[in-house]
C-alpha cells in the first residue's frame, strides 16, 4: 500500500482522483487540468460522476448523476421531493440538473495544503455519494418515472423498523 499523499505533494488533486480510480480500475476521461469524469456501475444504474477542481478556492467539487429518464412534464414533485430527502442528509445534497433532465449528488471539500490524509478524504467524498444515489434511487425512480408522491415514495426509506425479523 502506498503512503497517504498530502495535498501539497501534488500539482493538482484532480490528479489523485485519478489515481483513486485508477486504483479501483475504473475507466475515466480527463477532460482537462481541473475535470475529470467517470462512470460507475450501480445497483441500480450507471452513475456519472464529475469532479472539478478550484484552485483560488482550494474546492475539490463532485457530482454524481443518476441515469433516471424523466417522463413527468411537471417538475414540482421533483422539487418537492429534493426538499424531502436533502432535509435528512448531512454530507452533500441533491438538486436536480434542469440541463440533463436527471437528479444529481453534489458535494465540495475545502482543501488544506499542510493536510494529511486527503487521498482517504476524497475516497470517503466518493463512498458517500454512490451509497446516497444507490439508497436513494429506487425514490427518484417511481416519482420520476410514476408519478408517485413524493412522501409516498420515501415512506420505505424513512421508516423506523422496531425489533428484528
Amino acid at each position: 500500500m502506498q503512503p497517504a499523499q498530502n495535498l501539497a505533494s501534488l500539482s493538482n488533486p484532480i490528479d489523485m482522483v485519478e489515481n483513486i480510480f485508477s486504483s479501483r480500475s475504473y475507466e475515466l476521461e480527463r477532460r482537462n487540468a481541473n475535470e475529470v469524469v467517470v462512470e460507475v456501475q450501480g445497483k441500480w444504474s450507471n452513475m456519472l460522476l464529475f469532479f472539478a477542481w478550484e484552485s483560488s478556492m482550494k474546492c475539490l467539487h463532485m457530482s454524481c448523476l443518476m441515469e433516471i429518464e424523466n417522463k413527468l412534464e411537471d417538475r414540482s414533485k421533483i422539487f418537492e421531493l429534493l426538499a424531502l430527502v436533502n432535509e435528512n442528509l448531512w454530507v452533500g445534497h441533491f438538486s436536480y440538473w434542469s440541463e440533463q433532465n436527471m437528479p444529481v449528488f453534489k458535494h465540495s471539500v475545502f482543501l488544506n495544503y499542510e493536510e494529511e490524509y486527503f487521498e482517504h478524504k476524497i475516497s470517503q467524498m466518493i463512498d458517500i455519494a454512490v451509497n446516497e444515489c444507490e439508497r436513494i434511487y429506487p425514490v427518484f425512480k417511481v416519482v420520476m418515472t410514476k408519478g408517485m408522491e413524493p412522501k409516498d415514495a420515501l415512506y420505505p426509506i424513512i421508516m423506523e423498523t422496531a425489533g428484528q425479523a
